[in-house]
């Protein structure tokens, strides 16, 4: 099973980094959107 994931790991290298950039995006977003009604 570690070696299927360093398989994966390894061929997507690529867009791993776009896909954190992504995800981190979409939980800034969210946290953002949660404490907008605090803000006004």
């Amino acid at each position: 099973m570690l070696d299927q994931i360093r398989t994966a790991a390894h061929r997507s290298k690529h867009t791993l980094l776009a896909d954190c950039i992504g995800a981190l995006s979409l939980i800034v977003m969210l946290v953002v959107g949660l404490h907008l009604p605090a803000l006004s």
